[in-house]
């Protein structure tokens, strides 16, 4: 059965379209770069009649993402990437749009797949996902579909790690560029973006003053790298725990403690997971940690916490404030989770800043235009960003901020080109 794209929604109330559409229009004089390629895919119209279907976060920034992509001729299914991060106000605007919407905030884990199969529905011929669960879902449940797929694009590091798995076992069946990989995507987006909302989240659900406070950050990725400068940036005493000898040693140079998690559960204050794996924190840090600790995940998806050992270990639980639920343990211990374990910057804050949305978004829509473009000799495995679409992004984000850079004079290109000079 195919869905009606022009009716088909489920979202918790039309009525709030007037003030997402505010809210949208308030990220995007901040998204600039997306703006400029919304102009010229309205001119151009790449991607005419391609039936899209996306699995983001529903978000002000999503939609300026989602409203370049439709005016260049894309039809829009689109459903949440995780069930507290859609703002009911946005996915009202976008189905006011003519867009096919499946998203309410606080949905269950039975309405978020319902969701999913419900964009698999209008058989989507491009895939757009924060996660992969779409495209898990379309490779495991809607296989029928894949032949009409032309390819997709991936937007996180979790959901990279998934796909490269799918292609390494021989399960991926049409090509996907890891938007996730690019230069304007990790440096700015995974460390400025993660950095800055994470601290956001934590601090609008708990009111706790950072400065002072030991603060762990398990994972020294970009995402980690971010998370850390902030919370150091805030006062904090930053401890970093790592697999990657590598990663561990950055940190440790870049002024940090290192230590094997299990230590830093008994002195840590903050623990904040960002590695993309699960059961970072398990039933050992539990039962190391003080009273009063905090925990919270700004990784993709929950299971970085093994929420399930917390409440085996609890004798009782409450909400004690909004995203903050407390876990009291059978020696007097007040463990606090917040956010579900769930993404803490869109569960309890507004995600990124859309400055650096800017930049993810726009390497969305110029690789979905590339998908279009050079569907017939793509294979079926994970591609990066190419290299010039990255530039772009650069360029335009640079154009809009009214900075210059030099360039290379064509003695100076001779000589980059050249194996004939020497000292």
């Amino acid at each position: 059965m195919t869905v009606d794209l022009a009716v088909a929604n489920d979202i918790k109330d039309p009525a709030l379209a007037a003030q997402g559409v505010q809210r949208i229009e308030w990220a995007a004089v901040e998204m600039p770069v997306v703006r400029l390629i919304h102009e010229r895919f309205a001119r151009e119209q790449p991607l005419r009649g391609v039936r899209l279907g996306a699995c983001l976060h529903v978000t002000t920034e999503t939609a300026n993402l989602m409203r370049a992509l439709q005016a260049g001729g894309a039809e829009i299914a689109l459903c949440a990437s995780n069930p507290l991060s859609t703002q009911d106000d946005v996915a009202a605007a976008l189905a006011a749009e003519g867009m096919a919407v499946f998203a309410i905030n606080g949905e269950d884990e039975a309405t978020y797949y319902r969701h999913i199969q419900a964009v698999l529905d209008t058989r989507p011929q491009l895939t757009m996902d924060d996660g992969a669960d779409l495209v898990g879902v379309l490779h495991k449940e809607r296989s029928d579909l894949i032949a009409e797929v032309i390819g997709g694009t991936e937007e996180t590091t979790t959901g990279v790690i998934r796909l490269r798995s799918m292609e390494a076992d021989g399960a991926l069946q049409y090509p996907i560029v890891a938007v996730n990989e690019a230069d304007t995507k990790h440096f700015f987006d995974n460390r400025y973006g993660t950095g800055q909302s994470t601290l956001d989240g934590i601090i609008r659900a708990t009111n706790v003053l950072l400065a002072g406070k030991n603060v762990v950050v398990c994972g020294y990725g970009w995402c980690g790298r971010g998370v850390a400068s902030r919370a150091r940036g805030m006062g904090a005493s930053v401890i970093v725990t790592e697999i990657d000898p590598t990663h561990a040693l950055e940190a440790l140079m870049e002024g940090y403690r290192v230590m094997p998690l299990v230590e830093a559960a008994r002195i840590g204050d903050v623990f904040v997971t960002v590695t993309g794996n699960r059961s970072v924190i398990g039933a050992d840090h539990f039962a190391a940690m003080k009273d009063g600790a905090i925990v919270a995940n700004s990784g993709h998806f929950n299971v970085e916490i093994n929420i399930p050992a917390l409440e085996r270990m609890a004798v009782s639980t409450r909400e004690v404030r909004p995203f903050v639920q407390e876990y009291l343990t059978a020696d007097g211990r007040r463990l606090h989770l917040l956010g579900e374990g769930r993404l803490i910057n869109l569960a309890a804050a507004e995600g990124h800043p859309a400055a650096v949305m800017d930049m993810s978004f726009a390497n969305q829509a110029l690789c979905a235009e590339h998908m279009v473009t050079h569907a017939a000799s793509l294979e079926q495995r994970v591609y990066t960003v190419p290299e010039e679409i990255d530039r772009t992004v650069a360029r335009l984000k640079l154009q809009a901020m009214g900075v210059e850079i030099d360039v290379l004079t064509p003695e100076q290109e001779r000589y980059l080109a050249s194996w004939e000079e020497g000292t």
